[in-house]
């Protein structure tokens, strides 16, 4: 059980439709029941149903986020890209950048320096994406890839009042693998103690679900979670959440 006040953050990633939405009733409900008290529900959809959400939401305590975004602040020839200005205008009030599968098809830490300070100016939050891969981590390495993504992500970035550091070690993402309690404590710590003022909030991702969720509510230092396949489905999104609370 945790008395913390706690994010929830549900990336779709490329899932849903307009279906989709009719599954959210019971989300919606839940989000306005006492069960709930000390939490925020953030769903990340597709591009294309960032209005819907928009609107499904727009009664409730839920807020929005988008994938990604362009780097660029301004509108312009960018074909098939969205750009932060755009993501705010429609609604939504989050981002997630810097996530591996899009680090893994050759986003480098200066674009994603470049997307956060665009999403900051369009004054978005922004869940920022850390970890390490496999190997990365058999190496031993994984603080010091932390410590570079840190430093060249959050480069000559001074406001980080609307900045949320997602850990989410590659090798545990949809595999079902996480840390042992221990492990992620001093990860936790490790990534807190990187910032000499009060720090960003720290997100733990990589196969989130029903099953782990006991093991992860009580780690010192962690403020909620980046929840990806088990948020697609209402019930699993919802028992994570209640699992949390108690």
């Amino acid at each position: 059980m945790t008395n913390k006040y706690m994010y929830f953050v549900a990336n779709w990633k490329m899932y849903g439709n307009k279906n989709s939405l009719n599954t959210l009733d019971k989300v919606i409900k839940f989000s306005k029941s006492k069960e709930i008290k000390k939490g925020r529900l953030i769903y990340c959809p597709p591009y294309t149903l960032l209005s819907s959400f928009c609107k499904k939401f727009q009664n409730c305590l839920i807020d929005i986020g988008a994938q990604n975004c362009h780097e660029s602040s301004e509108y312009g020839a960018h074909t098939g890209f969205v750009n932060s200005k755009m993501i705010k205008n429609i609604g939504a009030n989050y981002v997630i950048i810097g996530h591996s599968e899009n680090r893994n098809k050759g986003e480098t830490d200066k674009i994603i320096n470049q997307k956060i300070k665009s999403a900051i100016n369009a004054k978005l939050k922004v869940i920022f994406c850390i970890g390490e891969n496999l190997k990365e981590k058999r190496s031993g390495k994984t603080k010091s890839v932390l410590s570079k993504q840190i430093k060249y992500g959050l480069d000559k970035i001074k406001i980080k009042t609307n900045l949320f550091i997602a850990y989410e070690p590659v090798w545990s993402i949809g595999t079902g693998k996480i840390l042992k309690p221990s492990e992620l404590n001093q990860i936790v710590k490790f990534i807190k103690n990187k910032f000499k003022k009060k720090s960003p909030q720290i997100l733990y991702g990589g196969s989130v679900n029903t099953s782990n969720i006991n093991n992860l509510k009580n780690i010192e230092g962690l403020n909620g979670f980046l929840i990806g396949g088990a948020s697609q489905n209402a019930k699993n999104f919802i028992d994570i959440v209640k699992k949390t609370y108690n």
